[in-house]
Parts: structure tokens; C-alpha cells; sequence
């Protein structure tokens, strides 16, 4: 259904393209939703065109299936920084990947000589994420908890003093903070927990204040898209972001666009910069890719 013949006066070659996009800043308008433009070429992309599209974030799919609601997704969603894919067909988890209960209480200890209070996300069952937390929170993340904590994916627990013990699948250790705050406590792990991954970025609208996710050692939006990648046979990946934490999946692509609101380190990484993500710019570039192959027929 998604192969394509790519005919030339010499041969015949059969490529598969996976179109991945990171969303905040780069799918997503300053609205922080997708727009009715954004939504109709998607589906025209998916539907008309036969093309591989998914999305790749740091999000949840408690936020993740709300704003893809309208858009007719047949490939998982690469969630939670690549520790889980979210099928959004079924509405469950799969290929999630956990972090071993040793490693959650090395980290939690790294937090604590900090003087900090991460968020743990745990897969409950097949659609749930119980997100547990204790001690006091700051001004940003009592907000972050406040716009969330209704949302039908997600439940948080607070003031939860055996936040380090459960029966469920830690997927993510995640913290809001000043960003040298966090740079602090990644530089810690980094050098004395060799079985996570640690990933520490800046807020795209303030670069004072970070985030710091921390997951099982080897994940990553980037392994998650080449898994992706084979269960599709796809031979091609093109993927889009903004952010400096897109940089690691950019450098697992064929092909790598930046959106022109990206930082200049993303701009600099990118084989493209196209337009900012105000203006569809990456829905845009990829029917244009798949409507400018004027030779390429779909395969039944």
C-alpha cells in the first residue's frame, strides 16, 4: 500500500520515505495546536498520497492524542522522547521501554543531593500513564500539573513518598527547573549513572529555564524512528525539527529540515532550513516532495 515505483529512463528503484516531525515549535503553530491548514494537508499526505508520516516527541500521549485527534494517523507516535510508541489505532502503548528499578532509585538519589523533586512517569496498563511526584514543586511545574491533571491519559499522583516504588514500568524521569539548575544535576548523572540516558534542553521561549528527561540507557527519538523505520520498510527517513534535543534524530536521517524559527545549532545540523512552523511550512514541504515525483505510481 505504501510503495512506490520510482521510474527514471534507466531503471526502476522502489523507495519507501518515513516523514517524521518533531512537534513543539516545529508542527505545532505559537498556539501550540495544529492548524486547519496543517490538518488537511496532513490527511491529504496520509490519505491521497500514501505517504509515512508520525510525529516524534517529548510529549505524552495524554497531549499527543488530543492535537492528532483530526489528523488520520495510521502510524504510532513516537512519545515520551522515544521510550514508548503510542499506536493510535488501537489507543494503547507498544515497544515502550523501561527503566529498572535500581536505576530510578540512582537517579531519584542524584535529585535528592540536589535538593530537587523529579516527576516519574510509569505506564499503567495498556493506556494509561500514572505520573508520580513528591515534595514541593515550583510556580512552573504546579502550572504544568494544573493544565494537565484532567487530561484522560494521564494521572498524577503528588505528595507520594514511595514515588521510587511500583508495581509499573518507569518510562521517564523528568524535571522543569532553571536550566543551570538542571545542567547541574545532568552533568551528576552523566558521570555516575551509566545505565540511563540523560537528555537537558532549553525552553524554546525562555532559554533560562530547561527541561532534563532522563530514560533507560539507548533511548531516544532516533533509535525509536530507525525501529520505526524497519517495521515499515522504509528506506528512507526525512525528519524535521527545531529544538536542540531534534538534533540526535536529524543525524539518524537520510534527509534533515529545520524550521526557520529553530535554533541556529539545529539550523546548522539540518541538510535544509525551511520556512517557520507558522506557516505549515513542514506539511508543505513534504506534499511538495510527494507531488513534485510526477513519475512515482503507487503499487497495489
Amino acid at each position: 500500500m505504501y510503495t512506490f515505483a520510482v521510474m527514471n529512463a534507466d531503471k526502476v528503484n522502489y523507495v519507501k520515505t518515513l516523514y517524521v516531525s518533531d512537534l513543539d515549535g516545529t508542527l505545532l503553530g505559537e498556539d501550540s495546536l495544529l492548524s486547519v491548514g496543517t490538518i488537511a494537508m496532513l490527511n491529504r499526505i496520509i490519505g491521497e498520497l500514501g505517504g509515512l508520516f508520525t510525529v516524534a516527541t517529548a510529549r505524552t500521549p495524554a497531549t499527543v492524542v488530543p492535537l492528532m485527534q483530526e489528523v488520520q494517523a495510521r502510524l504510532p507516535f513516537i512519545v515520551i522522547g522515544g521510550s514508548a510508541m503510542w499506536d493510535p489505532v488501537t489507543g494503547c502503548y507498544k515497544h515502550t521501554r523501561g527503566i529498572d528499578d535500581l536505576t530510578v532509585n540512582a537517579v531519584a538519589d542524584v535529585f535528592d543531593h540536589h535538593h530537587a523533586h523529579p516527576f516519574i512517569y510509569r505506564r499503567h496498563g495498556d493506556s494509561l500513564l500514572y505520573t508520580h511526584h513528591y515534595g514541593p514543586m515550583s510556580a512552573q511545574e504546579e502550572r504544568f500539573v494544573t493544565e494537565r491533571q484532567h487530561l484522560p491519559l494521564k494521572k498524577f499522583v503528588l505528595d507520594d513518598p514511595g514515588y521510587r516504588h511500583s508495581d509499573d514500568e518507569a518510562l521517564l524521569i523528568f524535571s522543569m527547573n532553571k536550566y543551570a539548575v538542571l545542567k547541574a544535576i545532568a552533568n551528576d548523572l552523566k558521570a555516575n549513572v551509566d545505565t540511563c540516558s540523560v537528555m537537558l534542553y532549553h525552553d524554546i521561549f525562555d532559554e533560562s529555564e530547561g527541561y532534563l528527561e532522563i530514560f533507560t540507557a539507548g533511548t531516544s527519538k532516533a533509535a525509536a524512528i530507525r525501529d520505526l523505520a524497519r517495521e515499515t520498510g522504509a528506506g528512507r527517513i526525512v525528519v524535521f525539527g527545531d529544538n536542540r534535543n531534534d538534533i540526535n534524530m536529524m543525524q539518524a536521517a537520510d534527509h534533515s529540515v529545520a524550521v526557520g524559527n529553530a535554533f541556529d545549532e539545529v539550523k546548522a545540523a539540518a541538510s535544509e532550513v525551511i520556512g517557520p512552523n507558522t506557516a505549515d511550512s513542514v506539511p508543505r514541504w513534504i506534499e511538495q516532495e510527494l507531488m513534485e515525483k510526477k513519475e512515482i505510481e503507487p503499487l497495489v
